[in-house]
């Protein structure tokens, strides 16, 4: 089986984050059961250097990015050589999977799914919902409907997620929803840490996931463990700065190690090496980093608005904080910090989060569920 997996953007430092991941994992995996799964996206920030051709022992199939509206950032992208080939792209896949977004590759890449009738699957990853922006409200109207009401599947991460796509195209029908949770790898060791505290953020450094959360927890940790190390991870698209002078600010910044971004072994070594992994995002609809870092026991500090807080506080692989968008939740970060810090919690919560990883998490209970999806789909067609 051929499948075609389309998502908006690659770049050296994974500066778009989860659906990219996704894509990647889901197409490498595909690959080991023998389906062959290909990567279709825009490559940019390679500096002149030409476009790789495999990634993570993925093919993929870049073109690089032109940014024709600046002001809308990686939804005002595109690439006229992309789209003159996405014809046929489509029309040779056996399934196409597009990781959708308001954008302009993978709204009309999935617009020509339908025309060639190639099955079509979306997978949202909670960025499409409902929204009272005047720009996002007309390309809904352009497209966004029609491919939520005649895609063949619409994969969702959360219940949420489901009730929130559907509403995009009320009073009108969603096309079969299926809920497909996300998943890594799964470890056959948990980590075991030594020598001072090491608290951990690990994404994009932008104003969404709010780093200056994460520092805004130092004070309070660093008065009870005075020797313990922040480390600051991932690249800057957009708050690094702000960040950094907070920790001057607070006068934290010499207990405060920013790392940059990291590739995918030195991902792995950061999470084994830190006691907790704090991420006080407001946006993340089920992420990658958190699982990763349950996956090798690292305890986990999130939000009560991300989409795995349900599953971290039943399973008590971590703590969930609330968070106010506008307000300075450093000090419930660092509450919930201190509290895993203590090596009884500690350990109980490594065990925990685990198992949570092994039990419901796996990348390859993943593809069995999505197997079956295409399966039933390629059946109808």
């Amino acid at each position: 089986m051929k499948v075609l997996h389309v998502v908006t953007l690659h770049t050296p430092t994974h500066e778009f984050g989860g659906p990219t991941r996704v894509a990647l994992n889901l197409c490498r995996g595909l690959r080991e059961r023998g389906e062959r799964a290909v990567l279709v996206a825009l490559g940019d920030g390679f500096g002149g250097e030409p476009l790789p051709r495999d990634v993570d022992g993925v093919p993929v199939r870049l073109f690089q990015a032109r940014h024709v509206l600046p002001r809308f950032e990686v939804s005002g992208i595109t690439s006229p050589d992309l789209l003159a080939r996405a014809w046929g792209y489509v029309r040779s896949a056996d399934v196409v999977h597009v990781h959708l977004m308001r954008d302009l590759i993978t709204l009309p890449i999935a617009l020509l799914a339908l025309q060639a009738g190639t099955p079509l699957v979306l997978q949202t990853h909670g960025m499409v919902d409902p929204t009272e922006k005047r720009v996002a409200r007309l390309v809904d109207a352009l497209g966004v409907r029609r491919v939520l009401r005649k895609a063949d599947a619409v994969l969702c991460l959360t219940d949420r997620e489901l009730r929130e796509t559907a509403e995009v195209v009320a009073p009108e029908p969603i096309a079969p929803q299926f809920r497909l949770v996300n998943g890594v790898a799964a470890q056959e060791k948990r980590r075991a840490t030594a020598g001072p505290p090491t608290v951990l953020y690990l994404a994009r450094v932008q104003a969404g996931k709010r780093p200056e959360d994460f520092v805004g927890a130092m004070p309070a940790v660093l008065e009870r463990y005075p020797d313990a190390r922040f480390v600051l991870a991932g690249p800057d698209t957009g708050a690094l700065e702000e960040t950094l002078a907070r920790a001057e600010a607070l006068g934290v910044r010499g207990s405060l190690d920013y790392v940059g971004a990291l590739d995918g072994d030195e991902v792995t070594e950061q999470l084994r090496a830190a006691d907790v992994f704090v991420l006080p995002s407001v946006q993340d609809a089920f992420s990658v980093s958190v699982l990763e870092s349950m996956s090798v026991g690292t305890p986990v500090v999130v939000t009560a608005t991300t989409g795995l807080a349900p599953d971290v506080e039943r399973a008590g692989a971590g703590r969930v904080v609330a968070s106010e968008p506008d307000a300075d939740n450093g000090p419930l970060v660092a509450r919930a910090v201190l509290e895993l810090l203590d090596p009884e919690a500690n350990e109980a919560a490594s065990i925990a989060a685990f198992e949570l990883v092994r039990k419901s998490f796996t990348i390859d209970s993943v593809l069995d569920t999505l197997l079956g999806i295409y399966a039933r789909l390629r059946t109808r067609a």
